[in-house]
């Protein structure tokens, strides 16, 4: 069962380790290009911004984001903003998130996320996490894969790997870490594959991150398949 007051702390410490990182950066670096292809580092900091107000919106019963839209021109008119301005909005926006878990509330509830997608309201702080860590990585900052908490990346794989499950464009996919642990994904369809590797590795296959699973080793199938954007 999801804990979510363990993860609302998680996301203080990512979010202090993602600030910290950021405040060594300067407005020059925020305009270069980060890991994620057509966006600087500005824009990863004001996505991460609106995503917390976005959550904000989720715990109160409110659209995610007015639309696809609206949500790409908030990002794009917000990228190019200086550190000081950006610092500022990555706190804020991070405090508004966090003090709207505070009250007592029913967190069994469903939520609707975007594009109708609904989860448990306890799953939501698990949500914020994965966009602090893993876009701290695409800030392309000295923060990779494989400085990602462990218990995250176990966690996130699992989520991964159930996201891609039942879907009849990814075969059967067998995934095996170096430390014995195993994962499933993929739909019914296609020849079974079975690929190892260590667990950073085999996140960023399933995220889309990192080296895309070019050191991930393909025991059964014909190669690594290649899993649709996120």
């Amino acid at each position: 069962m999801t804990d979510h007051v363990h993860d609302l702390r998680s996301v203080r410490e990512a979010t202090e380790r993602l600030l910290t990182a950021v405040t060594k950066l300067d407005n020059a670096a925020l305009a270069e290009e980060s890991l994620l292809p057509g966006w600087s580092r500005g824009h990863i900091l004001a996505h991460l911004a609106r995503n917390a107000d976005a959550l904000v919106n989720v715990f109160e019963g409110r659209p995610m984001y007015e639309s696809a839209a609206a949500r790409d021109a908030d990002i794009a008119r917000d990228a190019g903003r200086p550190l000081e301005e950006h610092l500022a909005d990555l706190r804020d926006s991070a405090a508004r998130f966090l003090a709207t878990t505070e009250p007592a509330q029913d967190w069994s509830r469903t939520v609707e996320l975007r594009n109708g997608v609904t989860d448990l309201a306890s799953n939501v702080p698990f949500r914020r996490l994965v966009e602090a860590e893993l876009h701290h990585v695409d800030l392309n900052v000295g923060y990779g894969l494989g400085d990602l908490p462990e218990e995250f990346t176990d966690r996130e794989i699992a989520f991964l790997a159930d996201r891609w499950s039942g879907r009849p464009d990814v075969p059967p996919v067998t995934l095996r870490a170096g430390t014995g642990d195993v994962w499933h994904t993929g739909g019914p369809e296609g020849a079974p594959v079975t690929v190892s590797g260590p667990k950073d590795e085999l996140l960023g296959w399933l995220a889309g991150r990192g080296t895309h699973g070019a050191g991930l080793t393909v025991a059964d199938g014909a190669g690594l398949p290649v899993l649709p954007p996120l």
